[in-house]
């Protein structure tokens, strides 16, 4: 596969006025990395873009792959966070998963570029980042996967394998950091009732995907 190349021209700088701190620098890495990806991105690439010298950079990250682990890792805190908000917030286990999925879907199609990074580039993760990730990635399948269980034990849901289930609500949200725009058809809403829909439609063995084509949220 060829690697492609970074188009940024930028005039090379004369000093090192523009302010320079640690959400800029996470944000312009973030973009490039999931414009251009994140081996195909320098730390040169990133200090052009941001008007200083590369020297300039060092004095606030170390490495290139600290960023990148520290973006992963950030993305899993929040999206664990919105999901115990979910989950906490109470109902019956078919409500709690439609909120736990609408949440799921919602940041993946709202924060695009931390959501594609962050499952594109699992595989550049470096220890300790790499463990940490992995950790909270199982930390947040298991506890949907605790929702459809339980789901299963009231009688709510019918599904006969769990984990897998919880694996496919997963890649579906995914899915959506990847072709999802602003711009387009469905907004961010629709999209994660109507996946919702599914995912209860999976837990229950009946299609889910009928009652919210308007893109309208079931009175729960």
């Amino acid at each position: 596969m060829q690697t492609q190349t970074l188009a940024i021209r930028r005039p090379s700088p004369t000093s090192d006025r523009a302010a320079v701190d640690q959400a800029r620098i996470t944000a312009v890495a973030l973009r490039l990395f999931a414009e251009y990806g994140y081996r195909a991105t320098t730390m040169a690439d990133i200090a052009s873009e941001m008007g200083i010298r590369g020297p300039s950079l060092y004095k606030h990250i170390r490495a290139k792959h600290e960023m990148l682990g520290e973006i992963m890792v950030d993305t899993m805190h929040s999206l664990i966070a919105l999901q115990r908000t979910a989950i906490d917030a109470g109902g019956n286990n078919s409500v709690r998963l439609r909120r736990v999925v609408e949440t799921h879907v919602r940041y993946h199609a709202t924060h695009r570029e931390r959501a594609f990074v962050g499952n594109r580039e699992i595989g550049n993760l470096r220890p300790p980042h790499a463990d940490r990730v992995l950790a909270l990635r199982d930390a947040y399948e298991h506890n949907l996967r605790g929702v459809i269980e339980a789901g299963r034990a009231s009688g709510e849901f019918t599904v006969a394998h769990p984990r897998l289930v919880s694996y496919a609500i997963l890649d579906m949200g995914k899915g959506v950091a990847a072709w999802f725009r602003s711009d387009g058809p469905y907004s961010a809403d629709q999209i994660a009732y109507i996946y919702a829909d599914m995912a209860i439609g999976m837990a229950t063995g009946v299609g889910g995907d009928g009652d919210h084509r308007d893109g309208k949220r079931k009175g729960t």
